[in-house]
């Protein structure tokens, strides 16, 4: 069947193929989800095991080998690798990366299984199995509040946290830098040596101020009533009041020790923004959420809460992903329009006015339906995808070129339009068809690789697969129909379709690379050295 007289002959069909890839385009470009980059998976879990008092050594031949052992019974694990310090044992354990993001969650279920089944010393704390490394926290802010206690630090950075996690579409929030208060409880050498007082007493004395007891319950006939010990001590008052026996006498902390409130001496981490002390503020988007709506309703959360925060403080955007992924989409419309303008400008140098709108045309559908495709099939639009669109930018004009070249030469012989695309498709839609399918499959093992590799760029292959294919449907069916209204049919069967001056030029210079040959590939091959 000739797809391209047919679209000549029902003009109605083409119409409606045009009017789908443009309208759906549109609705495609406003729908799809937006990405700085193309969401994967770590396949990286990490189990840590505490044995207190024990030596590294101890560690590594109580713990970390047996905990070892069960591990590598899973088929599933690529690599595993152990730390042993001192009272803590670290174990890394990497999967195939054949598995996907679907069959991590089983295997982590798994892996948290086998771990629980390994026969571990008395005194060994339970271990944990941390597979959280998957949340990408794209927005940051810095919030700056000088002149406040570490107290009123604490409390502003729990109270943002708390409301940033109601927004729609927030997968997590993580403070950074947060100044951490403690309790000091130092003793003074001299009255506590006088009075005898061991430090292991002062530490059973600390040791359950603020642990919470199960005080029981008492049951009779109108019901049962809870019996609740009393809170845990957190104030400087309440520890400094603790008591400790010695010799038969009960001292007060206070007796004996400086008892004061201040911050951390070693803290973790110290955050300083433009010079001044501040705290971190990450925001992570759920995976399947448009990174932009999620980054534009966290705005409008902070707007909200702006009366709600103490004057003095300053929330500054440190990166903001949204800002910069809607600022890549804006971005991607104007080079759409230079790529198609630019096409327009060449063609009608060399083609002529009438085949670059035709081809233009054709070029700027193919785009605009792949987006529409892009929305039909979920792939997001990120700098992976539309780095997709734009190599494949020079490849999706070609068949159109092709076409409406074949066409125009036909027409300025004599023939119709009809008869016009007759001739061009039936010889050129099977070969164009047969190199579409070549240069998608040259990018298909990358897109199709089973590994991470394969995770990361499928949109590469799945968008220039798209694209491709559009490109070749829409150069023969509606670059037939615009050819068939734009171009002009010649005035004799004779005219030469190659006699224009560029063409000559173009001819003169074949030419003479044919008859000096040798002189063609020794400059082809000193071009390539430099």
């Amino acid at each position: 069947m000739n797809i391209a007289k047919a679209s000549i002959d029902r003009p109605i069909l083409t119409w409606l193929i045009m009017l789908a890839a443009l309208l759906g385009g549109i609705w495609g470009f406003f729908s799809l989800g937006r990405l700085e980059d193309p969401a994967f998976t770590i396949k990286t879990a990490v189990v840590v095991t505490e044995y207190p008092g024990a030596s590294a050594q101890q560690v590594a031949r109580e713990v970390t080998e047996p905990l070892e052992s069960e591990i590598q019974k899973m088929s599933e694990v690529k690599e595993v690798r152990s730390v042993n310090q001192p009272g803590l044992s670290r174990i890394s354990v990497d999967m195939k990366d054949t598995y996907d993001g679907e069959e991590l969650p089983e295997i982590w279920t798994k892996l948290r299984n086998r771990v629980n089944a390994a026969r571990l010393p008395s005194g060994t704390g339970r271990p944990f199995v941390n597979d959280g490394f998957g949340d990408v926290f794209g927005i940051y802010y810095a919030v700056t509040a000088p002149g406040f206690t570490d107290a009123e630090i604490y409390e502003l950075s729990t109270f943002l946290r708390r409301e940033l996690l109601s927004v729609d579409g927030v997968a997590d929030v993580a403070l950074s830098g947060v100044p951490d208060e403690v309790i000091y409880v130092e003793p003074k050498l001299v009255l506590s040596s006088n009075l005898n007082i061991p430090p292991a007493a002062i530490q059973q004395a600390l040791a359950t101020t603020n642990s919470v007891v199960d005080g029981g319950s008492i049951q009779d006939v109108d019901g049962r009533t809870l019996i609740q010990g009393p809170d845990g001590y957190d104030t400087v008052q309440e520890i400094a009041g603790l008591t400790v026996g010695v010799g038969g006498e009960v001292l007060n902390l206070f007796d004996f020790a400086d008892v004061y409130r201040a911050r951390e001496d070693t803290p973790d981490l110290i955050i300083r923004h433009n010079g001044v002390e501040a705290f971190a503020l990450g925001i992570a988007g759920i995976g399947s959420e448009n990174i932009v709506d999620v980054g534009k309703r966290a705005d409008a959360k902070l707007a909200e809460l702006a009366p709600q925060i103490p004057v003095g403080v300053e929330l500054q955007p440190i990166y903001q992903q949204h800002v910069v992924v809607e600022e890549a989409s804006n971005a991607f419309l104007v080079n759409l329009a230079m790529s198609v303008t630019i096409v327009v400008i060449v063609l009608a140098l060399f083609m002529g006015w009438r085949a670059a709108i035709v081809v233009g045309v054709t070029l700027l559908l193919t785009v605009v339906g792949t987006l529409f495709f892009m929305a039909v099939f979920a792939i997001e639009m990120e700098r992976i995808s539309l780095g997709a669109l734009i190599i494949a930018m020079g490849m999706l004009v070609d068949n159109a070129i092709v076409v409406a070249e074949g066409m125009q030469i036909a027409m300025r012989r004599g023939k119709d339009s009809r008869a016009a695309a007759d001739e061009a498709a039936s010889k050129t839609q099977i070969p164009l068809l047969g190199a579409t399918v070549i240069g998608i499959m040259a990018f298909a093992g990358i897109g199709l690789s089973p590994d991470a590799t394969g995770e990361f760029l499928f949109s590469l292959f799945a968008v220039i697969g798209i694209s491709l294919l559009l490109s070749w449907v829409l150069a023969l069916t509606a670059t037939p129909l615009l050819g068939h209204y734009f171009f002009k049919r010649g005035a004799s069967g004779d005219d030469d379709a190659y006699g224009g001056a560029m063409f000559r030029l173009y001819g003169a210079v074949l030419r003479g690379a044919l008859r000096t040959w040798w002189l063609v590939i020794v400059g082809l091959m000193g071009i390539t050295v430099v």
